[in-house]
């Protein structure tokens, strides 16, 4: 059976999953309620300086993206950091490590990005003797007009400059959380590390307007008839954190630094996808908020029982392999051709390949042969785009075959070369004609 126990940066736990920082984590009665359903570990909401608590709206705070059949896609959140003292949820970590010892509990900190401020609440938190604390540099909204949150995190030097504070005053393991909203996520990433970060975390939420009241004419959530940029979260983010993610495990800085991925995580397959591309475990939030903490057991007994059947024995066995296999496009193989095939058994004559490749495509797809609705490819036009793969309806009904070496593509009417050729040397690259000048 495999082993799916958890080791992030010495941070043990029984399970990759840990819950992200946000409202699922905002007090002990939550977190206990869900180590019991089985998470591995947790962030807590993040926490603010000594003082008055941070005051949210009263009103929504949340927007949202719905699928066709009202499936929650993703949430946009304007909620700030804990409105909850400081010393409330400190005595609470406290209790609860102590009550969960095999479980990770990690501090989420936010403060002004001054020395004073970073040397005065560490010691705070770790006399809870949590397992370590993150850096929230990721908030979009609220926080970040403050000076805090993403308006740190989009200044490498400013985070790299946090980071020696909160290794040089405190002895906990540092997890860096990075904000998405940045152009290039490797140069936050470097700049963690050069810092001394023990790992990195992303992605927190992007910045967002998710809809607008076509009535009020005001963006949605509507507090008192005004609406805010906030943090967009959910499945419809994991795209985009699973390429920051292998963009941080691919780059020669930054390989081999611990990542904690974050950003739409539902179901056991999009926590292997992010293991496989570099994460060492991942972070939960939104699907949580939407089914209920019990939805961890599902992830673990859907991971468990896949890497049985796959022959994997531990996350070691799945973390990083996808890595190698990430590339530019300039390195793409161009002499690779595949086709689409339809599977006329499978077939329910929908029409959808017929008329997203007459329109929007390259007109390879027929809808009538011989008077009778029929939809099959037409080689000599197919340039294998796939994009009728994606629209039809019926799992496994359209598939790509690759033509063998030797074969005749008959769109170009040339043979496939069986060798391996790139853009970098391919004679229409102006670039690659100088080189060989």
């Amino acid at each position: 059976m495999a082993d799916i126990r958890n080791n992030f940066i010495g941070i043990k736990s029984p399970n990759p999953f840990w819950l992200a920082s946000a409202p699922p984590t905002d007090k002990a009665y939550n977190v206990e309620r869900a180590f019991k359903a089985g998470w591995g570990g947790v962030v807590w909401k993040t926490l603010g300086e000594e003082g008055p608590p941070v005051v949210n709206v009263n009103g929504p705070r949340y927007g949202a993206i719905w699928g066709a059949d009202r499936r929650l896609l993703g949430l946009n959140n304007i909620e700030l950091i804990t409105d909850r003292d400081l010393y409330t949820n400190l005595t609470e970590m406290k209790q609860v490590k102590k009550n969960w010892p095999d479980r990770a509990v990690i501090a989420s900190i936010m403060v002004p990005c001054e020395e004073n401020a970073w040397k005065s609440i560490l010691p705070l938190v770790e006399a809870t003797e949590v397992d370590g604390i993150e850096l929230n540099f990721g908030c979009p909204h609220g926080m970040s007009e403050r000076g805090m949150g993403a308006a740190v995190g989009q200044v490498p030097e400013y985070i790299e400059m946090v980071v020696r504070w909160c290794k040089q005053y405190s002895r906990m393991p540092v997890i860096t959380k990075l904000t998405p909203n940045i152009t290039d996520i490797r140069y936050p990433a470097r700049a963690a590390k050069r810092g001394g970060t023990d790992a990195v975390s992303l992605i927190n939420t992007i910045s967002s307007i998710v809809s607008v009241d076509l009535d009020n004419f005001a963006p949605m959530p509507t507090v008192g008839g005004k609406g805010s940029h906030g943090g967009y979260c959910g499945p419809a983010v994991k795209p985009i954190a699973l390429n920051m993610v292998a963009e941080i495990a691919r780059d020669a800085e930054t390989h081999g630094l611990p990542i904690s991925g974050i950003g739409g995580v539902t179901t056991w397959r999009d926590a292997a996808e992010f293991l496989a591309l570099g994460a060492g475990n991942v972070q939960v939030c939104t699907a949580a908020m939407t089914y209920g903490f019990k939805i961890v057991q599902e992830m673990i007994t859907g991971l468990s029982d896949w890497m049985d059947a796959k022959g994997h024995r531990t996350l070691d066995d799945i973390i990083s392999r996808a890595v190698p296999n990430v590339t530019d496009w300039q390195y793409l193989n161009l002499n690779y051709v595949a086709k689409a095939h339809i599977d006329q058994d499978l077939c329910i004559k929908c029409g959808r390949c017929h008329i997203a490749c007459e329109d929007t495509s390259h007109q390879a797809i027929t809808n009538f042969v011989d008077g009778v609705r029929h939809f099959e490819v037409m080689e000599e036009e197919c340039v294998g785009c796939n994009l009728c793969v994606n629209v039809c309806p019926v799992e496994n009904c359209i598939t790509m075959e690759p033509l063998a070496a030797g074969s005749l593509d008959k769109r170009t009417g040339r043979i496939v070369d069986p060798t391996y050729a790139n853009w970098t040397t391919h004679p229409n690259n102006p670039m690659a004609r100088q080189a060989a000048e």
